[in-house]
């Protein structure tokens, strides 16, 4: 060793022995690096999962936002009905200023997303109508709707009141 040598105790024999273990070294730093990548992906991919739930949900609060009120609204909606029913056909002030109301209801109520079922001549559908029974009917096709008691009410596509109905026997 020579006295310009910046480090007397550093010898290159000393640099070749490591060499052995050195492999085994970036194996385990690769492989660790490997696993902190795939966190990271794994990581990224539930955060943008979470990100759509809570997008999808927000969504859903804003468009059923309204449904307790909506449904406490059916029962009006059908007390105008059978009113304007039992009022007849003969026009006066009380029959217009009914039926004036019950489409500003119907209105609002449709720009909200209800829509009513009244199913008369369509087929049976458990899930959109309730069946309070069944009757032999001429004329009408097997498990058809032959009248409607009381109309039902989707709220942007989603049942918020089966329809009553009388289902044609077979």
């Amino acid at each position: 060793m020579s006295q310009n040598d910046p480090n007397p105790e550093l010898n290159l024999d000393d640099q070749a022995a490591p060499a052995s273990a050195e492999p085994t070294e970036v194996e385990s730093l690769r492989a660790e690096l490997t696993r902190l990548r795939e966190d990271s992906l794994r990581e990224r991919a539930e955060l943008d999962n979470q990100r759509k739930r809570v997008a999808r949900d927000i969504d859903m609060a804003r468009k059923f936002a309204n449904e307790r009120l909506l449904g406490d609204l059916l029962p009006v909606i059908d007390s105008l009905e059978a009113g304007l029913n039992l009022a007849g056909g003969e026009p006066n002030a009380l029959r217009e200023g009914m039926e004036l109301t019950l489409r500003q209801l119907l209105k609002v109520a449709g720009d909200n997303g209800l829509v009513a079922v009244d199913p008369v001549g369509q087929p049976f559908n458990p899930e959109h109508h309730q069946a309070m029974s069944l009757v032999p009917a001429l004329g009408v096709a097997p498990n058809h709707v032959v009248q409607v008691y009381q109309k039902g009410w989707l709220l942007n596509e989603r049942l918020l009141r089966p329809a009553l109905v009388v289902v044609s026997q077979d």
